[in-house]
């Protein structure tokens, strides 16, 4: 995923670089002597499920290709507190100057996918799938999806362009259920356009008017109680893919899960995270 992706997550780095550094980091400048070598690790400070060594490697190739920089984990690595993630070694300047958006990106990236594989774990026993959402963070939607994946986690559409999603105000919008997916199948074919197509319902009287008409992929269940859920699950008969989402938390993903639902969407995943706790700290 992150080969497919590289040209744009260099185009972030640098920007993120140019962000941080500015003109210069006169910090390092005003007291390393220029060419000093020296050697750094990084290091957890809390147990995760690790994420974004690639990107820190990354990072330090823009800075200064001659950073010797060494992975000693992979992505998806269970880590404790204490272990050592990679290495650094090359001019102390550099390593100074890419530290903070290396750790920028993996300290978030490495949460959201140790939350995901938290909330996997709670589902694991179920044939639900667990998905993402767009609630990103702006321009940091690849790489957060990326780290889903890499906690266990199943992408959900990557943005507005690859899979229709009726949602409450479309709908609305439209002017009812059987006008937004007229509209919308009216559209696919204009356009010649191969593209799933998932809508929400709010209740049972959507949920009939969607079966009733048909002509699409998947349903969301948005809100629905686990009993409402269950009771939809029956009604639908395998006739659709089903999708659960709305408030669901630790705390009631599991039962959700035993409803027979395909997949459950948690937003909390990439927009509610309180980044890993990672240091960088001098190799001696």
């Amino acid at each position: 995923m992150l080969n497919k992706y590289k040209q744009q997550i260099i185009s972030h780095i640098q920007l993120a670089l140019k962000e941080d550094v500015g003109e210069a980091d006169h910090s390092s400048l005003s007291c390393i002597e220029k060419g000093t070598q020296d050697k750094a690790k990084l290091v957890a400070k809390q147990d995760c499920i690790i994420c974004g060594i690639e990107i820190a490697r990354l990072v330090y190739k823009t800075v200064d290709e001659s950073v010797k920089f060494t992975a000693l984990k992979h992505d998806g690595d269970k880590i404790k507190k204490g272990e050592e993630i990679f290495k650094v070694e090359g001019e102390a300047i550099s390593i100074l100057t890419a530290e903070r958006t290396a750790l920028n990106y993996m300290q978030r990236l490495s949460a959201i996918s140790t939350r995901t594989n938290y909330y996997q774990s709670l589902i694991a026993e179920t044939y639900a799938q667990l998905l993402d959402t767009r609630k990103t963070t702006p321009t940091m939607r690849i790489l957060e999806k990326y780290a889903v994946k890499v906690g266990g986690g199943t992408n959900h559409r990557f943005g507005l362009y690859d899979m229709i999603m009726l949602k409450d105000n479309h709908i609305d919008f439209a002017g009812g259920i059987t006008k937004a997916i007229d509209k919308v199948t009216n559209y696919l074919q204009e356009k010649s356009l191969n593209l799933k197509i998932e809508i929400e319902v709010r209740d049972f009287e959507e949920l009939s008017q969607v079966l009733q008409r048909g002509g699409i992929h998947r349903i969301m269940l948005d809100n629905f109680t686990v009993e409402d859920t269950r009771k939809a699950v029956e009604i639908i008969n395998k006739r659709y893919e089903i999708e659960s989402s709305g408030g669901i938390n630790e705390a009631t993903i599991s039962e959700y899960a035993k409803t027979g639902v395909d997949y459950i969407s948690v937003g909390a995943l990439t927009h509610k995270i309180d980044s890993i706790d990672l240091s960088l700290v001098a190799d001696n």
